[in-house]
């Protein structure tokens, strides 16, 4: 008597069409990845520097101070993204060029001062979809 073998394991076909799905899949998720990854150190390159509007502007308005460094508005001079820089002043900004990753790295944000008091985001970063919200190119 002949007995009836069972199918054990998959063949090779299946395997194949497994590795080719998982493949699609990599090569979509991975740059969106990268685009998360480089907007997000972009934002928070941006995040750095916006601590420091209100005391720029106790310096500018309140304190009348015309010259000061970046210390004097709580900001260190560099974070983990980006060397900070500022104008002071009532056209000034406070400015972080990025670092780290290749495809932003020595790209700036900026936040700019005008002389009604509000402030922009302004960005060389020609993509959109690694600038931070609300930053335009100049």
């Amino acid at each position: 008597m002949r007995r009836k073998q069972l199918q054990q394991g998959f063949t090779l076909i299946e395997l194949m069409i497994v590795v080719a799905i998982i493949a699609i899949l990599a090569a979509i998720a991975i740059p969106a990845y990268q685009d998360y990854n480089i907007r997000a150190q972009t934002t928070a390159g941006l995040a750095d520097i916006s601590a420091g509007k209100s005391a720029f502007e106790t310096k500018l308005l309140a304190e009348g101070i015309s010259s000061y460094n970046t210390d004097d508005i709580g900001l260190s001079s560099s974070t983990t993204r980006c060397a900070i820089s500022l104008s002071p002043g009532a056209d000034g900004y406070i400015r972080c060029q990025l670092a780290g990753n290749p495809v932003i790295s020595g790209k700036v944000v900026t936040l700019q001062r005008n002389a009604s008091g509000s402030w922009d985001c302004q960005t060389d970063i020609v993509s959109p979809k690694h600038r931070p919200l609300g930053c335009d190119t100049p």
